[in-house]
């Protein structure tokens, strides 16, 4: 049996940047779940790659829909929208993470931009894999402990190199509450900012995140000050603002991507928020740009 708090706490504290000889990996939050239930659909805009320990359920993807089991492998690619459906619940482990391009080699960037393009995400009955033992050899087990915790760092990085060729592509901490408190926040922060089109309701947020309503309200008021609502609202304008500046889209597809329900809506905010409409902020700022 794998000691699941503790196995998280210490890779969300260890294990945030990833590096080696030949790449960088910027890791936004590892999982080790005894019980997942169902998730909403959602996208990243990361890699995010599962392992299942035991159960059974389904991963939906475009689509398409596919059987969840014991020893199942699979990886959620950049921009795709997919969601984990189950009746009884996964035991389950999962990264979040992305390669810093600017500091590795050619050969760890191609990997991974195969992988985003590929169609083969999924890999059953793959128990035996290296990269699966390399991946359980950093849950920390009752009775056995954990690896040395200098010896982390390095398999982290074999993990994380050995995930394109499994698919077929080329290449003891403490517990810290805080810490644990920061992953969860910098979870909402990433949901929140891959899916402004959606309608983000603290429910299904709280809900994606295994937390009370309560709790993630909470995290947001004392952690950063600022209430959910307004974060949203905050996110969705700074899109907003990117798109105009960024982008011919008409401003109904922009109020539209970034998750306001009317054109109108979207013009009252962003008017109170940057204290003139969307349409004069985008010719001005352009023009104050071509200067």
């Amino acid at each position: 049996m794998y000691q699941y708090k503790e196995t998280y706490a210490m890779l969300n504290e260890a294990l945030t940047v990833v590096h080696g000889a030949d790449g960088m990996f910027k890791v936004h939050y590892w999982g080790v779940e005894p019980c997942l239930y169902d998730n909403q659909p959602h996208k990243h805009s990361f890699f995010e790659i599962c392992y299942i320990l035991d159960g059974e359920g389904e991963y939906a993807e475009e689509g398409i829909v596919y059987p969840l089991r014991r020893g199942t492998l699979f990886c959620s690619r950049p921009g795709i929208v997919h969601q984990i459906r189950t009746e009884k619940g996964l035991n389950i482990v999962f990264i979040a993470f992305e390669i810093d391009e600017s500091v590795s080699e050619d050969a760890i960037r191609r990997a991974y931009h195969d992988l985003a393009a590929q169609d083969d995400f999924l890999l059953y009955e793959a128990n035996d894999q290296p990269t699966v033992q390399l991946w359980l050899s950093l849950l920390i087990r009752d009775g056995h402990g954990s690896l040395p915790y200098a010896a982390i760092h390095s398999v982290a990085y074999a993990l994380l190199v050995s995930f394109p060729s499994v698919f077929g592509t080329v290449t003891k901490s403490p517990v810290v509450r805080h810490k644990s408190t920061n992953v969860l926040m910098r979870r909402a922060k990433l949901f929140i900012r891959d899916n402004l089109s959606q309608s983000l309701q603290l429910k299904d947020v709280a809900h994606y995140l295994s937390v009370s309503e309560r709790h993630l309200s909470r995290l947001f008021s004392e952690g950063i000050h600022e209430s959910f609502t307004n974060f949203i609202r905050s996110e969705r304008i700074r899109q907003a603002s990117y798109l105009l500046l960024n982008s011919d889209l008409p401003i109904k597809e922009i109020a539209e991507r970034t998750g306001f329900s009317s054109v109108h809506y979207f013009s009252r905010t962003f008017q109170m928020e940057k204290k003139q409409p969307p349409g004069q902020f985008r010719l001005r700022e352009k023009r104050y740009d071509g200067e």
